[in-house]
Formats: C-alpha cells, sequence, structure tokens
C-alpha cells in the first residue's frame, strides 16, 4: 500500500520500521567491536579465566568526571563528552571514527574514588589530534606500551557487579601469576557494545600489570597525561 502526502508518496510505516531497524543494527555493529577500530595487542599469557596482554602505544582521549558516585553515572558523563568530542565539538568541527572500547578508570581513595572514560583514537589521528572544544574539558592521554592483565564477563557493567569482576581477577592474579600490580587500588572497565545492545554484551576488567617475562612487561608502564 502506498500512503500519499502534499501530492507525494509518503513511506509507509513498514518503511520507517525497516530504517529504524537498520540503524540499530549500525549502532550495535559499531560498538560490537568487530566493525571499528580498537587499540592493537599482542596475546602475552593465558589461563582460563583471564590473559595478559601487551598494547602498543596508545592515545586516548580521556574525560574527567568530577563529584562522581559511581561508575554507571560516571560513564554516562563521560562519554556524553567524548560523543560531542568525535561528532565535532573541536576546533576543526573534525568528524572522528568511534573506537572500542570505551574505558572508564576509577581509581580508588580515602577521601573518594576518580573516575576516567576514555575512548582511544585512531592512528589516523594518533600524533597531532583535533583539540577539544574547551567546554568539554576533555586532556590527552598517551599511553607508552605496557601490559594489562585482562578478565572477561558479559552481561551489563554495573555499579553492583564490577567490584566482583575486579576482585576475581585479583584472586586469580594471585593464584597463577607472580607480576607485580601497578596500582592496587586503580582498575579499568572496558565495555564494546551501546547501552541498547541487549544480548551478547562483552565487557572486561583491565589491571596494569608488570614483572613478566616479556619484552615490555618487564618493568612498570607510564603513561603522559596533560590538559588540552
Amino acid at each position: 500500500m502506498k500512503f500519499v502526502e502534499d501530492g507525494m508518496e509518503s513511506p509507509s510505516p513498514y518503511h520507517y520500521a525497516l530504517t529504524a531497524f537498520h540503524l540499530s543494527f549500525i549502532i550495535n555493529l559499531v560498538f560490537s567491536g568487530q566493525a571499528v577500530e580498537s587499540p592493537e595487542y599482542t596475546l602475552i599469557h593465558q589461563q582460563s579465566d583471564f590473559e595478559i596482554r601487551l598494547y602498543k602505544d596508545i592515545s586516548w582521549m580521556s574525560a574527567p568526571v568530577l563529584q562522581a558516585t559511581s561508575f554507571q553515572k560516571s560513564t554516562k558523563a563521560g562519554f556524553h563528552r567524548l560523543y560531542q568530542y568525535i561528532h565535532g565539538a573541536n576546533l576543526n568541527s573534525t568528524q572522528l571514527a568511534m573506537t572500542a572500547p570505551v574505558l572508564t578508570t576509577i581509581t580508588e581513595a580515602p577521601h573518594g574514588s576518580s573516575f576516567f572514560v576514555k575512548m582511544s583514537l585512531s592512528a589516523y589521528y594518533e600524533g597531532t589530534p583535533p583539540q577539544p572544544n574547551s567546554e568539554l574539558d576533555l586532556q590527552l592521554e598517551k599511553w607508552r606500551a605496557k601490559c594489562i592483565a585482562i578478565r572477561k564477563f558479559s552481561g551489563f557493567a554495573r555499579d553492583d557487579n564490577i567490584g566482583e569482576e575486579v576482585e576475581a581477577l585479583g584472586t586469580s592474579l594471585n593464584e597463577h601469576w607472580n607480576g607485580t600490580l601497578e596500582n592496587k587500588s586503580s582498575y579499568t572497565i572496558a565495555q564494546y557494545n551501546a547501552s541498547n545492545h541487549l544480548s551478547g554484551r562483552f565487557n572486561e576488567v583491565w589491571m596494569a600489570v608488570s614483572g613478566f617475562g616479556a619484552e615490555g612487561c618487564s618493568s612498570h608502564g607510564s603513561h603522559d597525561q596533560g590538559k588540552y
């Protein structure tokens, strides 16, 4: 059946439903970790419940979230600013490609936790990324090559389950690995899916490690962080 409005054929409800399905599929695919650029790494060690990866030098755009009260709230607030940045809120009005995963780094301290939400920059922009608009309060963070201990988990990453996953990774490292955690009070949650991706979700806990007998893991990694 054709629909006519003002003398012109109007798309049918089926057309709109199909378009919405395609948009949803594209959005989910972008965040799936399969259709976007991700940081390169080498698998150094693997156990049934964790692995050690050696990541190459990486540049991240980082959104510090001040006075945050939870992982979920800080991730939402920080990602909103990063989303604006890659969609033109920069001095060149440049549209940047989405990358995966989106990281939320949590550092616990007696006075309260700090949160930084991060997105890796495409290799194309890694040297000189577009400068973000000042109101976004973003920082460029550069990692030198470093080793990361990884634990994978499914479902939604939430305030009520990430602590259990972090603890499980720490237990596995204590039992099966004799390296050193760079900062026992800091960990990162890596998310690979859009919020509307309801099934087959994929997340990871990241903790920086050193002391493993491989080049790049034998000494503590480091990073440079600076505000634009």
